[in-house]
């Protein structure tokens, strides 16, 4: 069964409607019902009486629990932290938005973040209302983000990441190292679990992640500067396949060992990885689209 499209809602603050499916139960009101689904979200009571939980063409609706509906609402914190650098806009034309993000700052709201988000920010400076990433970048690491403009060619889009017909060029600062330089990596990753569960570990196995790396030069202080070109797309794959081979990046809280996270974070220690160009075909225009970081790179701390 095909899943049905998402209705046209407005943003509030920047932020989309989240869909909520209402199955067959035991529920007599729709807040008891979201209370048990979405219990961190707030006071389902409340939302509901000013009317901010909503129906697929925006009504507000009703108490009463109905089953085999979508409701909607716009996700919303009482507080967060705050991320005090800005991103910068390098693109923008009818299909596409290219964004530096700056250190610190998620590129979608997740978890702790909602309005300190790269997506959010950019959504109410620019009134795009169908904004969306097609890649994401972690947290900690600043560089080039590309948006779609239209919903319509998100998917096209979105495919070229995962047919690797993308180039991606990153910089990162690591303890400097000897070589052969450049080199090829190859790990097999998988998930950590237990308390490590945020780190990714190599294992024996076939490879399923792939870097080209050069030694660009040393810096001083025992560090150097690398370039790498990843050619797969896992999950924390530069900085686990660095810390695999004894070059953790410097800034890393993570790899090789997992700190306990801070909120808010240190904003006086980043993570020395930036993603500094990006190249592809435009799978709408047939345009070879080439992006490059024209801000200062990263130095060390």
């Amino acid at each position: 069964m095909s899943r049905p499209s998402k209705p046209r809602l407005p943003l509030r603050e920047g932020v989309g409607a989240s869909a909520v499916f209402c199955p067959p139960g035991p529920w007599d009101r729709l807040s008891a019902f979201l209370v048990e689904r979405l219990p961190k979200v707030g006071d389902w009571a409340e939302r509901i009486a000013r009317g901010e939980v909503v129906d697929e063409i925006g009504q507000p609706v009703a108490e009463g629990y109905r089953p085999n509906r979508r409701v909607y609402y716009w996700r919303q914190l009482d507080a967060e932290p705050e991320i005090p650098f800005e991103a910068r806009i390098v693109f923008r034309d009818e299909h596409l938005l290219v964004a530096d993000k700056p250190h610190f700052l998620p590129v979608t709201p997740a978890g702790a973040y909602v309005q300190q988000t790269l997506l959010t920010r950019l959504r109410r400076a620019t009134g795009l209302t169908e904004l969306s990433p097609i890649h994401r970048l972690d947290r900690e690491t600043a560089g080039l983000v590309v948006f779609s403009v239209r919903a319509a060619e998100r998917g096209p889009y979105q495919n070229l990441f995962r047919d690797r017909a993308v180039e991606k060029v990153y910089e990162a600062l690591a303890p400097a190292g000897a070589g052969p330089w450049p080199r090829v990596l190859t790990h097999r990753l998988v998930e950590c679990e237990g308390e490590a569960f945020m780190q990714m570990r190599a294992v024996d196995g076939a490879p399923n992640a792939e870097t080209w790396i050069d030694l660009v030069e040393a810096v001083g202080a025992g560090l150097a500067r690398y370039e790498l070109r990843p050619r797969s797309g896992v999950k924390h794959q530069l900085r686990a396949q660095m810390s695999a081979i004894g070059l953790p990046i410097a800034g890393d809280r993570i790899y090789p060992r997992l700190h306990p996270q801070e909120n808010p974070p240190r904003f006086d220690a980043p993570l020395q990885l930036v993603a500094r160009a990006i190249a592809f075909t435009d799978p709408v225009t047939g345009q070879q689209r080439s992006f490059e970081r024209t801000a200062l790179t990263i130095a060390p701390s």
